[in-house]
């Protein structure tokens, strides 16, 4: 159950998950922003169809849906990673304080 004891453990949690959503959110912004890109300066090139019969719009769209999921995946295997790792580093110091 991810539980830290001290306050400089949940700060410094704390740290490396704000980084790597901060990190995570400037990746999909600049693809969001590739989208808004064309939009605004060659809103034509939406228009045009893609394999699968979507035009470029739709298509971007979704992935952009998608790859919104995929992040959010990647942040929830990444934070859970970090959770497990300080957990381990202080039953690590608990055993080692125990065992003096």
């Amino acid at each position: 159950m991810h539980v830290n004891n001290t306050s400089t453990e949940k700060e410094s949690l704390t740290k490396r998950k704000s980084v790597l959503g901060i990190r995570l959110f400037f990746i999909y912004l600049i693809c969001y922003a590739g989208f808004v890109v064309i939009g605004v300066f060659q809103y034509e090139l939406l228009a045009v169809q893609v394999p699968g019969g979507l035009n470029l719009a739709l298509a971007y769209g979704i992935g952009l849906i998608i790859f919104a999921v995929i992040l959010g995946v990647v942040y929830n295997y990444y934070c859970t990673k970090y959770e497990d790792e300080a957990e381990a580093e202080q039953s690590n110091e608990i055993e080692e304080g125990g065992a003096v």
